[in-house]
């Protein structure tokens, strides 16, 4: 019997911590070379990490939902008599299948995995060697998650054992949904938000409705029950002060850990907003004719396969006023003490996931005519929400567009992701009266699409008017599109 201890390899980008998300395998359980034992949260992404060794897990050494620093022992696995080393050629042909599963530039890049060095242990050479560990995508070992105690065939739990991301555990406690009780939707077993979304309107009225709470309360005591209580009560008074009367049956304060996403998401806000001094404007549009311009693009046979929303043409105009104005592009270098005036724009979508805001970029935006752009964004935002983006789909940005339209907002002061220069927000697009010239050239009011921008940038690169004219050429071009034909 030989045991071999597997540590928490390094993720990377600069993190040394990652929190132990989910347990794919248990005391036991047989492994293959490279097998996907665990799922991993760094504070960047999701990360599945493969075994180097074949054999048996002889214990599981850290629990799920528990934070270690990288190094840190996770699991040990009995390798039995065989000791000669996990053959590279293997490890490096599963890393290669495994990265070409999605057949996509930015699912490839998603998949591609990173050699992690052995830890020196001071064991003898023929020893196994911990080898390639870090992994974005399913090997060809572990298409199929291996089934978690405690858990019927049909995905359903009975034991707690369900998968399931801890943002979104907690979003279930948040709705009063057992997580147990969940069906995943998705072929792997783990429970998303909406599974949880979809199983909270089905129990709705019988486990959060306000009747049901009511009518099983018991009845309110009595004015003389209540005094004859104060009235016997002995009169003493603490030494300390007591601590507050606790919370109804079924509600109680929920801590939530600040890790992961949130952490770094904290971190960086802070960071920006006490660093680049913020300039926001904000600018009333008329959106009728790019609603009009929407409805068009999406009646063509060219754009079925994606869907057309007015993100889609605010994004273009974003590219084509930055044409017009390059210093919105630019970068403050205060280490080098320059500004560094980018050649591409790699333009960041806001995108609201189970794991907190997450900003995934289209690199070299510029160069995508408006299909492809709404195509690669639809692809970036999926990978967000629904898939592990790699720190290198997250980072890099120069410029964000955040649509808190879709929440029903109008307007806000969004700030300056790090490291880029500016961030947009669109709020809804809702009808408005509003004044126009008609064809007497008289004013008359109307009622238009109207939305509002919100530009926020950094006041130690733009000027005042840089800003401002940039906003106002986005403006132009959401009033009437076609001038993105003079200027793109």
């Amino acid at each position: 019997m030989a045991i071999q201890e597997f540590t928490l390899p390094d993720p990377g980008e600069g993190l040394v911590e990652a929190e132990i998300v989910t347990w794919h395998v248990t005391a036991g359980d047989t492994v293959d070379v490279n097998q996907v034992v665990l799922e991993i949260e760094t504070a960047k992404s999701l990360v599945e990490l493969p075994i180097p060794w074949a054999g048996t897990v002889a214990s599981i050494l850290v629990p799920e939902g528990e934070t270690v620093e990288v190094g840190t022992p996770i699991v040990t696995i009995d390798v039995g008599d065989d000791t000669a080393p996990a053959d590279d050629g293997a490890a490096g042909a599963a890393n290669d299948a495994s990265g070409a599963a999605d057949g996509g530039e930015v699912a490839a890049e998603m998949q591609t995995a990173a050699d992690v060095a052995p830890a020196e242990t001071g064991e003898s050479d023929d020893e196994p060697q911990q080898k390639t560990l870090v992994g974005y995508g399913p090997t060809p070992s572990s298409s199929t998650r291996r089934a978690r105690r405690g858990r019927g065939a049909g995905g359903g739990a009975s034991g707690g054992g369900t998968l399931a991301a801890p943002a979104t555990r907690g979003f279930a406690k948040q709705q009063g949904v057992d997580i147990d009780t969940v069906e995943p939707s998705r072929d792997d077993g783990v429970v998303t938000r909406d599974d949880v979304k979809k199983a909270g309107g089905s129990n709705a009225p019988a486990a959060m409705s306000t009747p049901s709470v009511a009518s099983s309360a018991p009845p309110a005591p009595s004015a003389d029950t209540v005094a004859k209580a104060a009235a016997s009560a002995p009169s003493v008074r603490p030494d300390k002060p007591t601590a507050a009367a606790p919370a109804p049956a079924g509600l109680s304060d929920e801590r939530i850990p600040i890790k992961g996403v949130r952490k770094v998401t904290a971190q960086a806000m802070v960071s920006s907003a006490f660093t680049a001094p913020h300039v926001t404007e904000f600018l009333t549009v008329d959106m009728t004719r790019t609603m009009e311009f929407v409805r068009e693009l999406q009646g063509m046979r060219e754009l079925k396969d994606i869907k057309v929303t007015p993100l889609l043409v605010v994004a273009k105009a974003c590219l084509i006023a930055m044409q017009r104005e390059p210093m919105m592009n630019a970068l403050w270098d205060d280490a080098n003490g320059e500004i560094v005036m980018r050649s591409e724009v790699n333009l960041g979508i806001a995108a609201a996931t189970d794991r907190g805001l997450l900003v995934p970029n289209v690199k070299d935006a510029g160069r995508f005519g408006l299909g492809d752009l709404g195509r690669e964004i639809a692809k970036l935002v999926e990978i967000a929400r629904h898939g592990k983006p790699s720190p290198a789909i997250l980072n890099g940005g120069t410029f964000t567009i955040s649509n808190i339209g879709v929440f029903g907002v109008d307007s806000g002061t969004p700030i300056i992701k790090p490291g880029e220069s500016g961030i947009l927000a669109i709020g809804t697009v809702r009808p408005m009266p509003w004044v126009v010239e008609n064809e007497r050239g008289e004013q008359e009011m109307v009622i238009r699409q109207i939305a509002q921008l919100s530009l926020s940038f950094d006041h130690r690169i733009i000027d005042g008017d840089v800003g401002s004219r940039y906003l106002s050429t986005v403006g132009q071009i959401l009033e009437n599109p076609a001038k993105a034909m003079l200027w793109g």
